[in-house]
Parts: C-alpha cells; structure tokens; sequence
C-alpha cells in the first residue's frame, strides 16, 4: 500500500447554529493511498458530498485534521486552499460544466489560462489532454456538437490538462447511458493506471464502483465500512 496521500482524523462537519443545527459529518477517520482508485458510496444525508467537498478544498472542517502530502489543509486561508486546488487537484462534475460556446480545446485550455500560461504551453497541453481522451481530432468542436460521453471526455481532458495529484469525479456518468458510462470509466481507469492519478469518484450506482479498488461507504455522517484491495470489476455490494 503506498502511503497515503490524503488522511482525515475524526473530520466533522457543522451546519447552522442553534435550533438549525445540523451535523453533517460526525468524525470521519480516512486514509486515500497515493495511486489508488476509490469509490465513495452512499445514500442522500449520508455525508459523502460533504466529505468529497473538504477533500476538494471547496468547503472546510469544523473539525479534525485534514493532511495532504502530510501538510495540514485545514488551516489553510480560502487563498491558499485555491491555489492547492488550482496546482494539485482536477475536478470532473456530472453535468460536464463545459463553455458552449467555445471550442473543446478552449474548454480545456482553462485551467491553464488561470495559472497563468502562455497560448503556445496552453496549446501544447490542451492538445496532450484531448488526446489522452481519444478526442484529438475533434478539438475545434463545440459542446453541442458533441455527444454526452464525448462532452464527458473533454471535461475529463480539461481536468487532466494540469497533471493533478488528485481526480475528484462527482457522478461523472449521472447523465450517461450505460454504454457511454462504460467508457467513461473504463477511461477513468486507465488514467489511473497509466498516469498514477489518484482517482476519488462519488456514485450511486454499483455498477460503477466496481471499477475502484477500494470502496469507502458512508452512512450517517460516518465510515460505515471499507471494501479495501477490491478487485476491479467484482460485484459491489451497495447495502
């Protein structure tokens, strides 16, 4: 097992104060090996998008400890947890998120433009991406020229374009059918093995999780339970 590259110490989450208090995460302990493939599964109120937004630098702890690369996260300012987002990690959302007017070269090319590089690296880059993604030849089309699984695959190059540590997918096959949702994993997979990006993806759907090699369960506000070492394309049991 390689050491970890995200650890939380008893995470809690606080929402509202008084009589509209609500506790959203209750003391989440969770370590995320640097190179593995990990699903988070769940039911609604369960804590696993909370989870997901904290690990995403998107939302803070009330609580605990929150270690990236064994640096403390959660005392960052808003700041400096931007440019740990902007640096170390890419972000895949299940309705793709894409500029409909823009080309998906210029989709994937953002990310980049925010830090700050040149149109030539840009380019070069962004062109890298697409190809990764089997997209290269269609970089000059739009989103509405574009199927689903296509647009899906451009959010996933613009995504990849700034070679994160960390891929967090947020149902990135919610608005697939099975045949696309297919390939978007398989996709998610080989990227994972191939560019040893550690690979955090939320979703309902079993059929999805047997990709990961360790599923994390919540319930509650907490860890219920951990398939560690699954073996990707065995059965998971979602209950």
């Amino acid at each position: 097992m390689a050491d970890p590259i995200i650890t939380l110490r008893n995470v809690t989450k606080v929402y509202g104060t008084g009589a509209t208090q609500f506790q959203a995460l209750k003391g989440v302990d969770l370590d995320i090996a640097a190179g593995d493939f990990v699903a988070v599964m769940g039911p609604s109120g369960s804590g696993k998008s909370t989870t997901m937004n904290i690990l995403g630098c998107l939302d803070v702890p009330s609580g605990g400890t929150f270690l990236f690369r064994g640096h403390h996260v959660e005392t960052l300012d808003r700041d400096q947890r931007a440019l740990l987002r902007r640096r170390y990690l890419g972000f895949v959302f299940q309705g793709f998120n894409l500029l409909s007017r823009t080309s998906a070269l210029e989709n994937v090319e953002l990310p980049l433009l925010y830090r700050g590089e040149d149109k030539k690296a840009r380019r070069e880059l962004g062109m890298a991406a697409l190809a990764k993604v089997g997209l290269d030849r269609w970089w000059d089309h739009t989103p509405a020229e574009l199927s689903g699984g296509q647009q899906q695959r451009v959010a996933i190059a613009r995504a990849i374009v700034t070679q994160p540590d960390v891929l967090l997918a947020d149902e990135p096959t919610g608005n697939l059918d099975s045949e696309r949702s297919v390939e978007i994993m398989e996709l998610l997979t080989d990227l994972n093995r191939t560019s040893n990006i550690t690979v955090l993806m939320v979703t309902h759907e079993p059929d999805m999780a047997a990709f990961a090699r360790t599923v994390i369960h919540f319930k509650d506000g907490l860890v219920e339970r951990i398939e560690a070492q699954h073996r990707q394309g065995e059965a998971v049991d979602a209950s």
